[in-house]
């Protein structure tokens, strides 16, 4: 049991709709939250399960209506004084939590039976929640303030969570005794500690600019004087070092300030820890257990870091590596093996005086380190399931095989075994699925050398029918499929998505005789010899050669245009750049690499022909994997350029919505920022920060709302459904999504 007195994730006001407080539910994972009136006064719970019992009984469902009104008003209690073991007997399998109320009825706290997770300052610590990094500060600022408050920013900048300092009162610690008895090591320590220490004021500032960075000011005491200093100034959250372990009056003190309390478990037997998690349950603290190795450095043989699943079940708590150890790939395999807390040193220098300088991250280090943390997370993934990812799925076609037929089939032909052959590429139906071909009735013809789809082995197949939109609509096509698409619909215009081999070709070989639809273009993005076309490389040679291919894309698109006359001013669609490899840039040095897209068009001949640049995703797919794009993925500075190069957008929903995902903003503020940029609209759903091209309605962006931003913003702006791989089965792809966006569109 655990007993927090950080309400901000327990609590919401009792006038709150009950969507702000189902919201609360979700976000904080406690299945509860409690309401209060102005003054803190408890007025009542709501749990997920009193919410769905309301609903229920609900004709109107109305979720704007107060929390207070569907709240249970009369949830099981406890007074504030309440010790854990009177408390331990309120909680039961029914009743989690608890709230403890003063006597003028103020929630000041509640009690859960849940000790899994830990809340700090406002931030969650637990499973499926990042890790939180702690920047080790210590007495590395050697006695100067202004070291200490450099580390801070180093802290800062390189991404960590905390910065963690040592406070003693020197005098009650050691005492009046006579140095020359001590041990070396002992002497040592206790003349650093007089030579490095800060005032308890020059402390007090250095966690205020721990808050001015956004970091979370922790700080061990070595002494009760010392938890006396810190709970006056109010610090969020307390470590107790390995050393203290075993001194249970200060492991209590700590714990009897209701504050969240990490210990280090370094140079501690099993049993000790045993002892210590005691202490802490005794006095309802909401604790975390690091484990650690206390010497400096410490043996890579004697880190053992797959005791964290042992410490894990003694405590029953939340876990966390404390490294001294070189480097910092052992922190970072910690987070593998379930560690929700890293703490290491940082230093400036590591040749300055004292110990823990030697086992000390520098700054960029520190960054390297949170970044590879990170990196890992998000490959740790889960045991549950597995699926397959965009990118395999891309690969997949690719590089997989597909079931294709050997001889012309007419509708009605029952399909034998001897009708079937598995070749590349990997568009249709997978070859594990030839059993199931084999006696199936064919709805459809399918052509020699053509493959079998999925929707073969289906009862109901999608087909194109008459559409009615309030804009211009189109359909993606390719030379070789242009002829067939039209034959089945009659879209306002068609986009020609080129490869760099269509470049080479004679459109005409494909287009026979003008056509009575508009037409646009969309650029390839990717040319021979690995190049993608980045018109904001800082490498001339490469952004020469972009320039070259998108003028030849360009003068390609001017040939067409008599193929299709009633087409005044084509427009190009084009990826323009703005990618790096191996992570995105910083936010300062993005407008110089739209300075060096803005020159690239100044180079080229656009008579004739509108160029709009396409909004990019986050994490673009080339070349069978995945890069960092850092340009026409934020709507501000994507808004500005437009504006300032007087260039029209191609507003990619699928992209746009995943930059939202990734950097959990506004895709309605996305949207009303660019809108009055807009002038061509890719139309597609998307998942998650990497899942785009997902057929209309199957994903994360809510339609209604878009149509009426878009019906609004950019009105009777074309658009098509670039469906990924919605060619394939002469187009089912196109004709689902088109089905769907007729109903808001």
């Amino acid at each position: 049991m655990i007993i927090a007195r950080d309400l901000r994730s327990w609590s919401c006001a009792a006038d709150a709709p009950v969507l702000d407080a189902l919201a609360q539910i979700s976000a904080n994972r406690h299945g509860a939250v409690f309401c209060v009136e102005p003054d803190g006064r408890l007025v009542g719970v709501l749990t997920d399960g009193d919410f769905r019992r309301w609903v229920v009984d609900q004709a109107d469902l109305d979720l704007h209506r107060p929390v207070r009104d569907i709240a249970n008003r009369s949830p099981r209690t406890a007074p504030a004084s309440a010790g854990p073991a009177e408390l331990e007997g309120l909680l039961d399998d029914r009743i989690a939590h608890i709230p403890l109320v003063d006597d003028q009825g103020h929630l000041v706290g509640v009690a859960s039976s849940r000790t899994g997770r830990l809340e700090l300052d406002g931030r969650t610590i637990g499973e499926d929640q990042p890790t939180f990094v702690i920047a080790e500060i210590g007495i590395n600022h050697n006695g100067s303030l202004a070291t200490a408050l450099a580390l801070i920013d180093h802290a800062a900048d390189a991404g960590a969570d905390s910065a963690k300092f040592q406070l003693r009162d020197l005098g009650s610690l050691y005492g009046a005794s006579d140095r020359a008895g001590e041990d070396l090591g002992s002497q040592y320590t206790r003349e650093l500690l007089d030579k490095f220490q800060l005032t308890n004021d020059e402390m007090f500032t250095a966690f205020d600019h721990c808050r001015s960075r956004g970091l979370v000011p922790l700080c061990t005491p070595w002494d009760h004087e010392s938890v006396a200093v810190l709970e006056g100034y109010g610090i969020p959250g307390y470590k107790v070092a390995s050393a203290d372990l075993t001194n249970h009056d200060l492991v209590a003190a700590v714990a009897a300030t209701g504050k969240p309390v990490l210990v280090s478990t370094g140079m501690s037997t099993e049993a000790e820890i045993r002892e210590a998690v005691a202490v802490l349950q005794q006095h309802g603290a909401a604790y975390a257990l690091l484990h650690c190795n206390s010497t400096y450095p410490a043996p890579y043989k004697d880190v053992n870091l797959r005791y964290l699943e042992r410490l894990r079940q003694l405590g029953a708590c939340p876990v966390g590596y404390s490294g001294h150890e070189r480097g910092w790939h052992v922190p970072v395999a910690s987070v593998a093996l379930g560690a929700r807390i890293i703490e290491k040193h940082l230093t400036v220098d590591r040749s300055m005086e004292g110990n823990d300088h030697k086992v000390s991250l520098l700054p960029d280090e520190l960054a390297r380190m949170v970044t590879e943390v990170r990196q890992l997370e998000e490959s740790l993934g889960s045991p549950r399931s597995r699926s397959i990812s965009q990118g395999e799925a891309m690969n997949r076609v690719t590089l997989a095989k597909s079931l294709v037929a050997v001889r012309d089939l007419a509708a009605g032909a029952t399909v034998t075994r001897s009708d079937i052959a598995v070749q590349g590429p990997g568009r249709g139906l997978q070859p594990n699925r030839r059993n199931d071909l084999i006696g199936h009735v064919l709805t459809r013809s399918v052509a020699a050398g053509t493959c079998f789809y999925p929707s073969d082995l289906d009862a109901d197949r999608v087909e194109p029918r008459p559409y009615a939109f309030r804009r211009p609509w189109g359909l993606p096509v390719r030379y070789h499929d242009f002829d067939a698409m039209l034959q089945r619909a009659a879209p306002d215009f068609v986009e020609f998505h080129l490869s760099y081999q269509d470049m080479d070709l004679d459109p005409e070989t494909y287009v026979k005789g003008p056509q009575t639809c508009d037409f646009a273009v969309h650029s390839p993005d990717l040319f021979r010899g690995d190049h993608i076309l980045n018109l904001a490389s800082t490498d001339d040679e490469w952004w020469e050669r972009s320039i070259f291919e998108l003028d030849r894309c360009l003068e390609l698109t001017r040939r067409m245009k008599p193929l299709f006359p009633s087409t005044e001013r084509p427009t190009v669609i084009v990826s323009l750049g703005g990618f790096t490899a191996d992570a995105p840039l910083a936010a300062t040095e993005r407008q110089a690499r739209y300075d060096r897209v803005r020159a690239g068009l100044d180079r080229l001949d656009r008579t004739g022909v509108e160029l709009v640049a396409q909004t990019l995703p986050p994490f673009p797919w080339y070349l069978g994997g995945q890069l960092h794009c850092n340009l026409f993925v934020d709507p501000e500075d994507t808004a500005r350029f437009a504006r300032d190069a007087d260039i029209g957008l191609c507003l990619d929903v699928s992209h746009s919505k995943l930059a939202c995902n990734h950097r959990g903003t506004s895709f309605a503020t996305f949207v009303e920022t660019l809108g009055p940029h807009v002038r061509h609209l890719h139309l597609v759903d998307a998942t998650g920060s990497d899942g785009e091209g997902i057929q209309v309605g199957d994903g994360d962006i809510d339609w209604p709302v878009l149509a009426e931003q878009l019906d609004r913003l950019a009105p009777g702006v074309a658009f098509i459904p670039e469906i990924w791989q919605g060619h394939k089965n002469d187009g089912e792809g196109f004709w689902m999504a088109l089905d769907r966006l007729e109903a808001w569109f």
